[in-house]
């Protein structure tokens, strides 16, 4: 089975997020569950001093017919088509308001004959709980804790 392209993974996780009576976008890639929003950003790649201006400030524009307001986000997912950097990763793990509200996966090895990606999810998000095991049941994606982090969480 071919895993899809992650826009297309997110869009069909978004179909999962309906049948469960979570509000998703038809335009962006978030899901709105009660109160909180929790955003999905795929990219190839991104810069710490990014991640974290777009972390800390935790924004979203949401499209309301042809109108945008912005709404606070609770929860970040950065999905990465290729492998984020030692530096992002640390950025991320060593500052708990960024831990917290901040998950990554490197999605660049689910296209592997035997897809193990590693993750780094502090959050309490139950949508990125959710979204981790869809990728798990449905494409066999297997999650691992970031190598890099396993000696700080002992």
């Amino acid at each position: 089975m071919t895993i899809p392209r992650v826009w297309d993974l997110v869009r069909s996780f978004k179909s999962e997020c309906e049948s469960r009576g979570w509000e998703v976008s038809e335009h962006e890639d978030w899901v709105k569950t009660g109160n909180k929003y929790h955003n999905f950003l795929w990219t190839r790649t991104v810069r710490p001093a990014a991640l974290k201006k777009i972390a800390i400030e935790h924004k979203c524009a949401i499209k309301e017919g042809v109108s945008y307001r912005v709404v606070d986000v609770a929860y970040t997912a950065w999905l990465f088509s290729e492998a984020p950097s030692e530096e992002l990763i640390q950025a991320v793990a060593e500052n708990p308001e960024l831990s917290q509200r901040t998950a990554i996966y490197d999605l660049s090895c689910a296209y592997s004959k035997r897809p193990v990606c590693p993750k780094l999810n502090l959050t309490d998000s139950s949508v990125f709980q959710e979204f981790e095991n869809f990728l798990e049941k449905k494409w066999g994606v297997e999650f691992k804790k970031a190598q890099r982090l396993l000696a700080k969480e002992v």
